[in-house]
């Protein structure tokens, strides 16, 4: 298959996922929308809030912040990643030693470290960073140890009765032979140093990606939070968020707004409780006066 093709069709794949979430995010479905866009929001929205942050400007802090922590974090890593996995790789007692020490390390949930690095090192880039290392460099030093220890034993062997020093051998032999494993970690690597960074921003930053996601739930939570308030004073002293006779005329638009409807008609015993108040909605219930009768 030629490259224009698929290219084609990877752009496909994409339209059509992107075309799916905004119709089950808009259109409803049997009567019902099934993504709702309080959780899942939908394409265009997103693409014109993404839109604003680059016209204003606002995101281009953030994306340089994390940008340089995710930089610093693969090259470090990376870095760490060959040497210690060449060391290894040649010195089998050093490997032998440490093994069930790499091993426990590597077994850690690195979200558990990143409010140690946070208290070690602050809540600039760098705990950021140590965070995105930890990641980096344990996938290139397995795979640089393994493709050190899969020289070989012929060619190693060939080498040797040439006449061949340990650092030709390591120039000739061992650093070919890791190459391919190297670069094929470096690939994946590059993920696990963003995600690194992203990660670390969203548990505790002033800036980057993470920083704006973190603010983004916070959004979403004061909402739910104020909704659950209003519920609550609702439910305890209905006549204070439904008003009095006189005062009660944008009641029906809040009442809608935060579903009081559903509450209303379940926990409070005088709306439809008598013959000629069988309306569910507390907005026809408000206009009439607390104590007229039913």
């Amino acid at each position: 298959m030629s490259r224009p093709t698929m290219f084609a069709l990877q752009v496909l794949v994409a339209v059509v996922c992107i075309v799916l979430w905004q119709v089950l995010s808009t259109v409803p479905v049997f009567g019902k929308i099934l993504l709702p866009p309080f959780f899942f929001s939908n394409p265009l929205d997103v693409f014109s809030q993404i839109v604003k942050w680059f016209a204003s400007g606002v995101i281009w802090k953030h994306l340089g912040i994390t940008l340089a922590e995710s930089i610093l974090a693969f090259v470090i890593g990376s870095a760490g990643g060959v040497l210690v996995g060449f060391w290894f790789a040649r010195q089998p007692l050093v490997a032998a030693v440490f093994d069930p020490y790499v091993k426990m390390v590597n077994a850690l949930p690195r979200v558990v470290l990143a409010p140690i690095f946070a208290l070690w090192l602050g809540l600039g880039i760098w705990s950021k960073v140590a965070l995105g290392v930890t990641l980096v460099f344990f996938i290139v030093f397995f795979n640089v140890y393994q493709g050190v220890k899969e020289v070989s034993r012929t060619v190693l062997d060939n080498g040797r009765m040439l006449g061949m020093s340990e650092r030709q051998l390591m120039r000739h032999v061992y650093w070919p032979s890791a190459l391919s494993w190297m670069f094929s970690s470096l690939h994946t690597s590059v993920g696990f140093a963003v995600v690194g960074a992203v990660v670390g921003e969203y548990l505790g930053s002033a800036a980057g990606l993470g920083y704006l996601i973190q603010q983004g739930r916070g959004r979403v939570r004061r909402r739910r939070r104020i909704r659950r308030h209003v519920r609550a004073v609702g439910l305890r002293h209905p006549d204070r968020l439904w008003g009095h006779a006189g005062g009660a005329a944008p009641v029906g638009v809040a009442a809608d707004r935060i579903g009081w409807a559903r509450l209303g008609a379940r926990r409070d015993p005088r709306i439809g409780a008598g013959p000629r108040s069988r309306s569910l909605n507390p907005a026809a219930w408000c206009r009439r006066a607390p104590g007229a009768a039913s």
